[in-house]
């Protein structure tokens, strides 16, 4: 079975779910890292499993490294989440969170695609059109799998972890997926100073969503990151946020725009502020 690569719609994964596929229920809030599992226990898809962003999406151990506030896990801590799943080469793999990825869904989707998987995709609308659809859920602990044994490994060149390469702007264009005001440096409630990188544009990743919450269609999407970015090529952009979470986000919608191989700034603006002589752009500029 070959699963759509960006987006699924809620009747599709229902109609997959006969056939051997792993869906995750990656709902996380900020401000309270632990009601995402709290939630899935009240009710998730059924035969859903929980990923938490900070617990196994991350490694908060290397913060202190200059790597961010959610720093990606090393490959072996994703082998081995995989494998716990009970994943395995030829399943795919179908994320949601509380809406349509804004937060750890698309970053489980680019991890995955980061570790050369490509049968992966994010429910358009996330759980809240699993339930509007009244398909099938299920309350408490995820019924377990039988365990595997993964060895995926990283391709690199899809992600920017040095912080001095950022300074070679003629090699890439940055865009920022967070809201205005924190690009422009008016608030800034995450990270110990306001602004974005020099020469970064702005595309805040709510832009990529309708009224409804679900992403726009991809020749809307298309036209949008076309007039913002210009002549630059696809690959030639980088994208971030805060943590390196949202900015997955970015990266789905020019995935499912047809604009492919951007990469991640996986540090991104908390990384990036850790050493206060790196410059700081203000405003619009």
């Amino acid at each position: 079975m070959t699963l759509k690569t960006t987006l699924i719609e809620a009747a599709e994964l229902a109609a997959l779910m006969a056939d051997d596929v792993l869906i995750v229920d990656c709902r996380f809030q900020l401000a309270d890292p632990d009601q995402g599992e709290r939630d899935f226990h009240k009710g998730h898809i059924a035969g859903a499993v929980f990923a938490s962003l900070d617990r196994d999406l991350s490694d908060l151990t290397r913060q202190a490294a200059g790597m961010g506030r959610h720093p990606l896990p090393l490959d072996s801590a994703f082998n081995a989440l995989l494998s716990g799943w009970g994943w395995r080469p030829g399943i795919p793999v179908v994320s949601y969170d509380a809406s349509s990825g804004a937060l750890a869904a698309a970053r489980l989707w680019w991890l995955l695609r980061l570790a050369g998987v490509r049968d992966v995709a994010v429910l358009n609308g996330g759980y809240a059109a699993w339930q509007a659809a009244a398909l099938p859920i299920e309350t408490g602990e995820a019924r377990p799998r039988s365990p595997t044994r993964v060895s995926l490994h990283y391709q690199t060149d899809q992600v920017l972890l040095d912080h001095a390469s950022l300074g070679k702007t003629s090699s890439h264009q940055l865009l920022d997926a967070r809201a205005a005001a924190r690009y422009r440096g008016d608030t800034e409630p995450l990270d110990r100073v306001g602004g974005h990188v020099p020469g970064a544009l702005n595309r805040p990743f709510s832009d990529n969503l309708d009224s409804s919450g679900r992403f726009k269609p991809a020749a809307k999407l298309r036209e949008e990151f076309t007039a913002l970015l210009g002549a630059t090529a696809p690959e030639k952009v980088v994208h971030m946020c805060g943590s390196g979470v949202t900015a997955c986000h970015n990266l789905l919608a020019m995935e499912h725009a047809g604009l492919h191989g951007s990469r991640l700034y996986a540090p991104s603006w908390s990384g990036w502020v850790s050493d206060p002589t790196r410059p700081v752009a203000m405003g619009e500029e």
